[in-house]
């Protein structure tokens, strides 16, 4: 008889935008396919279409989620535990340190925990002091309390071996599909819609909160005089005054467009006939954008924060964090480059490795899962 996987921490999927979501909707369908395993994906109700449903063989159910900002992710987390009580599930797999807060509860509820951190998100400038605070929490209680811990990049792996001398946790990284062909038709639909010519625009895919930096990429790109468009894929999932002012810088910059969330094959359109990728985060955990954009062999420009470091792009990708004149000129540079060749980085994002790598943390908790 096949164990059963649930999880939660993400918001859901599939098509639902943020690098906690993207990694769920790639991992889960992965492991099913390799691995006799059942697994459920819990998701918050304000972002999906169902109750309950399937994906790639993968069951969803979605509970319900208040959709405020602070409180979205313990209070879904908290109602997920305790379903968990009645699922039939052997191994809670937690996702993110706000959800996280929920490790030492899921223990006490005699379940077997593993918790993946996707990064420091107290650090991120939408929350204030008692988000952060909670969020502190998260990841202590999810670092010490979780049977098994995965980091997707050393950055993070560092982090807890310092703050929390946890010392055994598993570096599984993120992953990128290799990308499928599209046809014609597909991608001058998405391009039309948007009057987009391929390879005369640049593109910068993100949620419209501070820490994304899109607010400096507006800037530099106005100072770097290039003539391709801007293209900024994403939108805020509660709207705030940072990003309506972020869309009002937009709509005043000559040739930019804000095409809101993108998902599925208009997503890969765009990212198939784009000239440049730029990420001018202030944080990431491993960021599945830019692996994206790898897959489709972007030259990039991205900030140098320790995240992006660990991907080891070549040292004139990168320009200096906040440094809006380092971007502009980067952005110059850059935008004249034809392709890149990313061959090599390839082999080390791929996700039926991942799902291999994943599983064998379960195998450590039940040895009679697989």
């Amino acid at each position: 008889m096949s164990k059963k996987i649930t999880v939660l921490g993400t918001r859901g999927i599939p098509d639902v935008l943020g690098g906690v979501e993207t990694h769920c909707q790639n991992l889960y369908p992965a492991i099913k396919q390799q691995f006799d395993v059942d697994i459920c994906v819990i998701a918050r109700s304000p972002y999906v279409d169902y109750k309950q449903s399937q994906y790639k063989n993968v069951a969803t159910l979605a509970l319900w989620a208040p959709k405020k900002r602070s409180l979205e992710a313990i209070a879904h987390s908290v109602l997920s535990a305790f379903k968990t009580c009645v699922d039939g599930s052997s191994i809670v797999h937690v996702h993110a340190i706000g959800p996280g807060l929920v490790v030492p509860l899921l223990r006490l509820l005699g379940k077997k925990v593993v918790f993946t951190h996707h990064g420091p998100d107290y650090e991120r400038q939408k929350w204030g002091y008692i988000a952060k605070q909670a969020l502190l929490m998260g990841e202590k209680f999810a670092v010490n309390y979780a049977n098994e811990v995965i980091v997707i990049s050393d950055v993070i792996n560092q982090l807890i071996q310092k703050k929390h001398g946890r010392m055994d946790a598993h570096l599984i990284y993120n992953g990128v599909n290799i990308p499928q062909l599209l046809t014609d038709e597909t991608i001058h639909k998405t391009l039309d819609r948007y009057a987009l010519k391929p390879k005369k625009y640049l593109v910068a895919v993100g949620r419209f909160v501070e820490e994304k930096g899109l607010h400096d990429l507006i800037i530099a790109y106005q100072q770097s005089g290039v003539s391709e468009t801007l293209v900024l894929v994403g939108d805020a999932d509660h709207p705030s005054d940072y990003s309506m002012r972020l869309k009002q810088l937009a709509i005043k910059t000559p040739n930019v467009i804000l095409t809101g969330f993108l998902k599925g094959d208009a997503l890969k359109a765009v990212f198939s006939q784009a000239k440049l990728f730029i990420m001018p985060s202030y944080h990431e955990g491993l960021p599945i954008a830019l692996l994206e954009a790898m897959s489709y062999s972007l030259p990039a420009v991205v900030s140098d924060i320790p995240a992006n470091l660990e991907v080891g792009l070549p040292a004139d990708a990168y320009f200096k964090v906040g440094n809006v004149a380092d971007l502009a000129q980067k952005i110059k540079a850059r935008s004249e480059l034809e392709s890149a060749d990313y061959g090599e980085f390839m082999q080390t994002y791929d996700w039926r490795e991942i799902a291999r790598k994943t599983v064998s943390v379960y195998h450590l908790i039940n040895k009679s899962i697989g």
